[in-house]
């Protein structure tokens, strides 16, 4: 095999970059070519790194299959009539992303993991049908994990702002649903807009490969040349807009109104702990019940955040850094894609966990349970605790 040496820079950047789920496609030279200008990378971490490998499209597989089918669960309970409310129709865009974000994974996984398990550029791994592909995969992703991050942050602004000003009143309930309808898709369209840098950013680039008998062609990612002299200005703007606007910001903004909605849940707690005594009992489950719904929610937040911040801290270093990029951040690419998809995959198990009425829903729906006997008033529990329940529970 015959490559031309000012192809060699191409093959070993052709990773997709420093994106979500995208940054550890192994579409590398042919194990005759030696990279004489290849960064060292710590042996241990590749060592580590290879390994992983080996089993991430399958462990990636089994993530999302089950990730998928979680979260159409919870978008077919979250959507019932008797659970609309401001924070469930915030989860339920969030489950929506989620599946986006799994369903374009899935073959994405298998073809570059499991059909091609090696890290060799082949005319039939890098087809164009196929890179095509990658690079709709590498732009959708961006933006769904982008919505789901902001959407967090959403979530813990509202859950906050209702503790601290809760309201009973009819109209004032039916405003707030109505306006978290809007925010949904206004975090929607906007992640579109903001990603559009990251859209111009990547392209693919054809190579010609040549033997004895056969041309052939294969196509790979223009490398961004992150941490180089020469790093395209767009390159730059894109790599700093996406960790401060979908990494940096938002775990700042989730971290602020976390603490801020726990110093607010116990201020809440503590002068409902005084009134409480003098109610009936449904009214001590509500509590209840209300505490472990912003419990959830904090869970689901601090799941970000772990997730999220090193990641970002990662990209900031990849740009400012001489060749973190290539020795660093590529070979924790499976990881951070694995822990990603589990946060994508998790929340269902959160929801059903910590929020009761979630998981009455989910087992009447889905497993045939019956509803709650009728009191003598001719009101079930379900229906008494609805009934003073607060608009944002999930």
């Amino acid at each position: 095999m015959i490559l031309p040496k000012d192809l060699f820079s191409v093959f070993l950047p052709c990773i997709p970059g420093v994106w979500y789920l995208e940054n550890s496609v192994r579409c590398g030279p042919s194990a005759d070519i030696k990279m004489v200008d290849r960064p060292q990378v710590n042996p241990g971490l590749e060592n580590f790194s290879s390994w992983y490998s080996a089993f991430h499209g399958y462990a990636s597989l089994c993530v999302c299959m089950s990730g998928i089918l979680l979260n159409i669960f919870n978008v077919t309970v979250l959507t019932r009539k008797h659970m609309h409310t401001p924070v469930n129709h915030i989860l339920t865009g969030l489950a929506i992303s989620d599946i986006t974000t799994m369903l374009s994974y899935v073959p994405f996984a298998i073809h570059f993991y499991c059909v091609y398990p090696t890290d060799v550029s082949t005319p039939e791994k890098n087809s164009i049908y196929w890179m095509t592909f990658l690079l709709f995969h590498i732009n959708l992703t961006t933006v769904t994990h982008t919505i789901s991050i902001w959407l967090c942050v959403s979530l813990s602004i509202i859950r906050f702002l209702h503790i601290r000003s809760p309201t009973r009143a009819r109209s004032i309930r039916i405003a707030r649903i109505k306006q978290s309808k809007y925010l949904v898709l206004l975090v929607y369209f906007a992640s579109v807009v903001v990603m559009v840098p990251n859209y111009l950013t990547n392209e693919l680039k054809p190579v010609q490969i040549s033997n004895n008998e056969t041309n052939s062609t294969l196509y790979v990612l223009e490398s961004l040349r992150l941490g180089k002299n020469d790093t395209g200005p767009l390159v730059l703007i894109n790599v700093w807009m996406y960790a401060v606007v979908a990494k940096l910001t938002p775990c700042l903004l989730i971290t602020v109104f976390g603490c801020m909605l726990l110093y607010q849940m116990q201020v809440q707690v503590r002068k409902r702990r005084s009134i409480i005594a003098k109610f009936s009992g449904s009214s001590g489950i509500k509590l209840r019940e209300h505490s472990r719904t912003t419990k959830m929610l904090i869970s689901v937040i601090v799941l970000f955040i772990v997730t999220e911040l090193p990641q970002g801290v990662l990209i900031v270093l990849s740009a400012c850094k001489k060749n973190f990029f290539d020795t660093v951040y590529l070979p924790l690419g499976d990881i951070m894609d694995i822990v990603a998809l589990v946060n994508n995959a998790v929340n269902f198990v959160l929801y059903c966990s910590m929020s009761t009425k979630f998981r009455e829903t989910f087992l009447r729906q889905y497993c045939s349970v019956p509803k709650f006997q009728k009191a003598d008033n001719g009101f079930n529990l379900r229906e008494k605790f609805d009934s003073f329940s607060n608009n944002n529970q999930v």
